[in-house]
């Protein structure tokens, strides 16, 4: 593997310096730190309300999820089984032709 050059270094650090470089997000402005006084809050309004009561799905609607989550279990299981045969096969096949050399 070739040796990278000064330049190219130079440049990968700036490049991770100026990465890290930007300005913080603050929700409200930084207090003084003092230890006789306390820190400033920014006051909001808080409101209760009567949230609606929990409602189970239907059985129409578990059964569906059900069907549906074990179809793409199984359409992923086979393309991944798929996947693996094939790189398995090309490499039984490459390394059987290394041998035959």
């Amino acid at each position: 593997m070739p040796q990278p050059t000064p330049g190219r270094v130079r440049c990968a650090i700036a490049a991770l310096a100026l990465a890290g470089w930007r300005k913080t997000a603050r929700a409200q402005p930084k207090g003084l730190r003092s230890p006789t006084t306390a820190p400033r809050r920014v006051p909001f309004e808080v409101t209760q309300g009567i949230a609606r009561p929990y409602h189970a799905a239907g059985v129409l609607r578990r059964v569906w999820a059900a069907v549906a989550s074990s179809g793409l279990a199984i359409v992923i299981g086979a393309i991944v089984a798929t996947v693996i045969a094939f790189s398995l096969a090309w490499m039984v096949v490459t390394l059987t032709d290394l041998l035959k050399r």
